[in-house]
């Protein structure tokens, strides 16, 4: 596996790099996460990604996109992780778009991907009912009725629901929670008669709805049946988004670590600059290492996503839990060695911290993936 990058991939990671210099905004994020309410998405910025052509990545060319890949996502994500920038780009593009691209039918593509693409339609997953990652547990009903079906439940921690003009529901049609058949995958407009949510802020920014959906009627052409069994293009979308979130996450890691480097060179004490002190020396050495791993599976991750080789369930959740260990050494790490100041809104390695412990936990943490990684090799 190649380490280095094409010339157009670094093309565009010089791009990306230079968005994210001139948009971050920290003083923006603790405004945001002080506010009460759920800010919506911000317009401006989201234009701007769509005008450098970034939700076109990874889309066939048939549908207006770029027909690149999630090598060349990963690198944009992995920047806007740099500076915290946040925007719909793992809601829209990769979970809403990449269900619609892997189960939706022609005509489903034909109407929603280009708009994707466009920036006019921002959408969502909604497929969470418990406290922690868990797809299969879905107790929200799809029962059939003679215009069409009823939709009822409710799902959780909806990224960026607040924003969304379309979601793409997990139901059950039959079965009982934790089954893996019997599910259904049905598109339903967030203005439909029925659907309420309620909008909260993560510790770290992020906006996410509860979405209730009480007795919403689903038409037949609203449900998704291209692409077989559901639990299998749940995995699939899975899969990209935690990688695409894997990568998102390494570039906070890379920032938490080289600020905190830059503060041992600078931090004095008992005379001397910290970062001379041999036990400080000996975290940071193993930190080092730790990072670079994490970049070598992150690049592996993103091109097996690509290559959708038989090891791609394996790679994808190798990489999630390296990336969540990673990022809570990242937060543990920086926040020790700045000492008392790290621990507050004021420093920058704080928000990072908060950024890194949310992304842990979303689509599984470390040990969800560990045991994934482990029953798909026969343990």
């Amino acid at each position: 596996m190649s380490l280095l990058f094409s010339e157009e991939q670094s093309l565009l990671k010089e791009s990306a790099a230079a968005f994210v210099r001139n948009k971050r905004d920290l003083n923006a994020l603790r405004v945001r996460r002080s506010s009460p309410g759920v800010p919506q998405v911000d317009r401006e910025i989201w234009s701007e990604m769509v005008e450098l052509g970034w939700t076109a990545i990874p889309f066939e060319e048939a549908w207006g996109g770029l027909g690149l890949g999630f090598a060349e996502l990963g690198i944009v994500m992995e920047e806007l992780g740099r500076g915290l920038v946040q925007s719909p780009l793992l809601s829209t593009v990769v979970l809403y778009g990449g269900i619609i691209e892997i189960a939706g039918s022609s005509e489903h593509k034909q109407r929603i991907l280009p708009e994707v693409i466009a920036g006019n339609s921002l959408g969502s997953f909604a497929y969470l009912e418990s406290a922690r990652h868990d797809p299969l547990h879905v107790e929200t009903t799809l029962k059939s009725q003679r215009d069409g079906y009823r939709l009822t439940g409710c799902k959780h921690f909806v990224l960026d629901g607040g924003s969304a003009d379309e979601f793409v529901v997990l139901a059950r049609e039959k079965g009982r929670p934790g089954d893996d058949d019997g599910l259904r995958l049905a598109l339903v407009p967030a203005d439909s008669e029925g659907v309420e949510l309620e909008n909260h802020l993560l510790i770290d920014g992020r906006s996410v709805s509860n979405v209730h959906f009480r007795e919403v009627v689903v038409e037949d052409d609203w449900l998704l049946t291209g692409a077989g069994p559901v639990a299998g293009v749940v995995d699939q979308v899975f899969d990209r988004a935690t990688v695409a979130l894997s990568s998102e996450m390494l570039g906070g890691i890379q920032s938490v670590f080289d600020m905190t480097i830059e503060y041992l060179k600078v931090r004095e004490q008992f005379g001397a600059k910290i970062g001379s002190f041999q036990g400080l020396k000996h975290r940071a050495a193993r930190w080092f290492c730790e990072v670079e791993l994490s970049k070598a599976i992150v690049l592996k991750a993103l091109r097996a996503i690509d290559e959708n080789g038989p090891e791609t369930l394996q790679i994808a959740s190798a990489c999630k839990a390296r990336l969540s260990d990673t990022a809570l050494l990242s937060g543990k790490e920086g926040i020790q060695m700045h000492g008392g100041i790290g621990v507050t809104d004021e420093h920058d390695v704080g928000l990072f911290m908060k950024h890194g412990r949310v992304a842990e936990m979303m689509f599984g943490d470390s040990r969800f993936h560990q045991l994934r990684f482990a029953s798909s090799n026969g343990y």
